[in-house]
């Protein structure tokens, strides 16, 4: 479901400032090529999905991302390194080898690029333009996230951008609607474009480069009037701010950013779910029980429990959770006042979101549970929330996604979701265009 005009805040005073940039990209650009070498963002990808993309080329950018040892030394001159500082090394190491062996080239002028997505099942594609996002001052209302991050992981991606001083993929934001922006965008969509390839998901990603400096100032001055909710990318926006603060940090600060349009031409939003280890079905639901009513629902195999969940999912008049062992299903709705007394106090949008609900509430709450990776493991989508919770001998909180309108509004009152609330779809392709920070 696109964002609308309406769910988003007025562009403020002093709005988005993007700038073109001189990109890294791999030398070679055919469709097989760039298909091999690229991979979904860092955060999706497993660990068994990150042996088969390395597998297939040794200069996939998992290899950078979501770098391993392997069998490599400490660095020269880093003898007592420790070993994440010897990984997020050895990943610098990596990307100067690439540059060095002519398999990454840098462009020789800056550019923005505009980045087509388009889904296989005849959705409208997701068209944005991808540059060098100026990080906004404190109190700027340009950039406007909507959930909590994880302190681990922000750390994890500032040590890389710290040692690789590149933007190894993007952000998403999601602007303020701007006709002249939308005109500009239509208009570059010309001719064959300079990056193409199509992703396992069958998402076509089609990059033209744009290099016109009046229509580059066009594009800037019609962004300039328009602020974006970060609808990708916390933790690598976070850590981008981090890096920033360091003594080391050069040049005027900014992030890689695919910059699309809230409504028509922008991205959709799905459900995230949880996983709780460790916690039996049973003993799920009896917890539950003290502070919602619990309803199981029928399931005789796995294939009618997705049929009952995506159901569940499509009716706008449902309320609350699902949870599940993977075997079987409850629904979980009319949380009683103790339940709602628990949620911390905050903006009233925020408090009204089931995510909210399920994860202060509920997980907190009434099951005990932390935050932490051990405590709470995340689920981009139905299939992974169902194997984990089975794998990890667990239960699985699913949910519906929130409204793009909530959202906004959260954004808009400077409140935040719990970590991963949302996923934004379609994702851009990591390893397609990299931003150095030096020249």
């Amino acid at each position: 479901m696109p964002l609308s005009p309406s769910d988003v805040p007025p562009a403020a005073a002093g709005g988005l400032e993007v700038r073109p940039f001189r990109a890294l990209t791999y030398r070679r650009h055919d469709p097989e090529r760039l298909a091999r070498v690229s991979s979904p963002a860092y955060d999706l990808v497993t660990t068994a999905a990150r042996s088969e993309l390395a597998s297939a080329d040794p200069h996939n950018v998992v290899r950078l991302i979501i770098p391993e040892l392997g069998t490599a030394a400490a660095a020269p001159g880093q003898p007592d390194a420790t070993r994440s500082e010897r990984i997020v090394a050895h990943a610098a190491r990596t990307l100067r080898e690439w540059e060095e062996e002519g398999v990454l080239v840098r462009d020789d002028e800056p550019a923005l690029w505009v980045y087509a997505l388009l889904p296989p099942n005849g959705t409208p594609a997701t068209v944005g333009w991808l540059g060098a996002v100026a990080l906004p001052p404190p109190g700027s209302r340009a950039v406007l996230p909507h959930e909590n991050t994880f302190p681990v992981a922000v750390e994890g991606r500032r040590a890389l951008l710290d040692a690789t001083r590149t933007d190894l993929e993007p952000i998403v934001l999601a602007h303020d609607p701007e006709p002249e922006v939308a005109r500009l965008t239509a208009a570059a969509q010309v001719g064959e474009p300079e990056l193409r390839l199509v992703d396992a998901d069958g998402v076509t990603h089609s990059l033209w480069r744009v290099t016109d400096p009046a229509v580059l100032k066009e594009v800037a001055d019609g962004l300039a009037g328009t602020s974006a909710v970060i609808a990708d990318g916390h933790h690598r926006f976070a850590a981008a701010q981090a890096h920033a603060r360091d003594d080391g940090a050069t040049g005027e600060p900014a992030v890689l950013a695919l910059i699309t349009p809230m409504g028509p031409g922008g991205l959709r939003v799905e459900p995230i779910h949880r996983v709780v280890p460790g916690l039996a079905l049973d003993e799920a639901a009896a917890a539950a029980a003290r502070g919602f009513h619990v309803t199981p629902l029928r399931a005789a195999d796995r294939s009618e429990l997705v049929s009952q969940v995506h159901a569940w999912q499509r009716d706008p008049a449902q309320t609350g959770f699902l949870i599940t062992d993977g075997r079987s299903l409850l629904h979980l709705d009319q949380p009683d006042d103790a339940v709602r007394a628990a949620i911390p106090d905050g903006a009233a949008s925020w408090r009204g979101l089931d995510v909210v609900l399920a994860h202060h509430g509920l997980v907190e709450g009434l099951w005990g549970r932390g935050d932490g990776p051990d405590d709470l493991v995340i689920a981009h989508d139905l299939g992974q929330a169902l194997d984990g919770a089975i794998d990890r001998a667990g239960v699985a909180v699913l949910l519906r996604a929130p409204s793009p309108a909530d959202v906004a509004a959260v954004a808009r009152e400077g409140a935040r979701m719990p970590r991963k609330s949302t996923l934004f779809v379609p994702k851009p392709r990591t390893g397609l265009v990299f931003r150095p920070h030096e020249g």
